[in-house]
């Protein structure tokens, strides 16, 4: 077990002594402070409440809404947005409820949408962590070692995963210090309304942040899988590539697509947003449940593994 973990941390040092894998991070990271900056301009995400004054700052913004709606006639492309607002303002009047002010917390909570940037990087090093030691001829040197095929693939798996992690850290952190540079503390707790299924629920920021990375972190996981499965059966990177970024582009339009097929729901995609079974939504098609969605993640899960396997621990290197 000490040889494995010795395998893993060195597979780590490999992937981030590369001067890559840092662009990748300066480049999330100039994103995060882009979102930060342009939120920051935002007059909505701007409005602190203070407990003298919160009801007539709602009030005024219900009326300033208002107006933007009629003067934008029925078909004004934000009079959706607007409506919502003038309702979750109306929330907190009717309930006697002081909203919070948007602070780092609500920053976060708003950049899990960045995580779809961290299943593509995560693909990147994942399509290229088996094809490269083949194209680069370093395979001979890693499969001379004392050790079985399997535990230098698994340790290159688990590598990829953990540099998933690490990213997705990197996101909720930095993401709350340019909150707090951009917004502020806050409250220690702070409160927002979400839609459930029985209206609108005054929930915890921080409840909400929690399930939301996890949902994401499962689209994240069997991306990552299956770039990594690609990569090892074909021993190109590119092609694992572009395939993998290209079903994670495509994935709901292809679902939707066979829609009406009765096996559309078998498709990966399908299944790999959990927070279709929460409340207020419903599944993307009929006879799904989370426990089916499951079973369907976990079954494709194990083929990629088990091809992969496969192919790594039957190839011939003797050639490369």
């Amino acid at each position: 077990m000490n040889n494995f973990f010795k395998l893993v941390y060195n597979e780590l040092i490999k992937m981030y002594v590369r001067k890559s894998t840092w662009a990748m991070y300066i480049i999330l990271a100039g994103i995060i402070i882009g979102i930060g900056f342009l939120s920051n301009t935002d007059e909505l995400s701007a409005n602190q409440y203070s407990e003298d004054n919160w009801r007539q700052t709602l009030e005024e913004e219900n009326q300033q809404l208002t107006e933007e709606m009629e003067n934008a006639g029925e078909d004004g492309i934000f009079n959706e947005y607007n409506a919502s607002i003038i309702e979750e303002n109306n929330y907190y009047l009717e309930n006697d409820i002081q909203p919070d002010g948007y602070g780092a917390m609500q920053f976060v909570l708003e950049n899990q949408l960045l995580l779809s940037i961290v299943s593509l990087l995560t693909i990147i090093i994942a399509a290229g962590i088996v094809a490269n030691e083949f194209r680069w001829g370093t395979i001979k040197l890693l499969l001379i070692r004392p050790i079985t095929r399997t535990k230098a693939l698994l340790s290159k798996y688990v590598s990829v995963l953990l540099f998933a992690l690490f990213t997705l850290l990197f996101v909720l952190v930095f993401s709350y210090i340019i909150g707090l540079i951009f917004f502020g503390f806050g409250s220690f707790n702070p409160h927002m309304l979400v839609e459930g299924g029985n209206g609108l629920q005054y929930v915890s920021v921080i409840s909400e942040i929690i399930p939301a990375y996890g949902f994401q972190l499962v689209n994240l996981v069997m991306m990552a899988t299956f770039a990594f499965a690609i990569s090892t059966i074909f021993r190109n990177s590119a092609l694992a590539i572009g395939i993998a970024i290209f079903l994670m582009m495509a994935g709901n339009q292809i679902v939707l697509f066979f829609a009406d097929r009765e096996w559309a729901k078998y498709i990966l995609f399908a299944n790999t947003d959990l927070s279709q079974y929460t409340a207020g939504s419903s599944p993307m098609m009929e006879g799904m449940t989370l426990g089916f969605s499951i079973t369907v993640l976990v079954v494709y899960y194990l083929v990629f593994m088990a091809l992969a396997w496969s192919f790594f621990r039957l190839r011939d290197v003797a050639g490369q």
